[in-house]
């Protein structure tokens, strides 16, 4: 996977590092949550606080990096994915990979709002990508007779909100938002 870091020309042990920060970073994010102090995500990197700032000045330009990093990994997931021997199995495995991450990045995307009134957008180069990814996805699954020959890939951010609703409101146990999943089924 290319990530922004590989295409600015770093070097080696600096894009090795700047992996770590962010790999770090979404660990710590996920734990607990925007408020991390940067030195507690260098001390989880095993690099010096100044290796942190150097490569994000900022905790929101982490906190941007760290998304954008998982919107690219995921792009690279569904391409991966595209050459499946189950064209059907593959789009369900993702989907529920896709809404995994989604949880994650929602919750972080809505403490850091919370936390700085500022709302995160991540970049258009990197939706797009993914969004395409995805929807190469759904259409090989479609062609297969597992997924809705009706769903159409604008469809999929609009379900996903739904599933993901569904996941943070369901009692403890429930997999109410497999009801989602089963309704995109052929």
């Amino acid at each position: 996977m290319t990530t922004p870091a590989s295409r600015t020309g770093l070097r080696a042990d600096a894009r090795r590092n700047r992996a770590r920060v962010l790999a770090a970073a979404q660990e710590a994010f996920a734990d607990e949550g925007p408020s991390v102090p940067l030195d507690e995500i260098a001390r989880r990197a095993g690099v010096g606080a100044g290796t942190v700032y150097r490569h994000f000045p900022s905790k929101e330009l982490l906190f941007e990096a760290v998304v954008l990093d998982r919107i690219e990994w995921l792009a690279a997931q569904a391409k991966e994915r595209l050459e499946a021997a189950d064209p059907g199995a593959v789009f369900f495995e993702f989907f529920d990979v896709v809404a995994e991450q989604a949880l994650l990045n929602k919750a972080l995307c809505d403490a850091l709002e919370a936390s700085t009134g500022l709302p995160f957008k991540a970049a258009a180069e990197e939706r797009a990508e993914f969004g395409a990814a995805f929807a190469d996805l759904l259409r090989r699954a479609q062609a297969a007779g597992a997924v809705r020959a009706d769903v159409e890939p604008g469809d999929l951010t609009a379900l996903l909100a739904g599933y993901l609703a569904i996941q943070r409101q369901a009692p403890p146990g429930r997999q109410l938002a497999k009801i989602i999943a089963d309704g995109l089924r052929a």
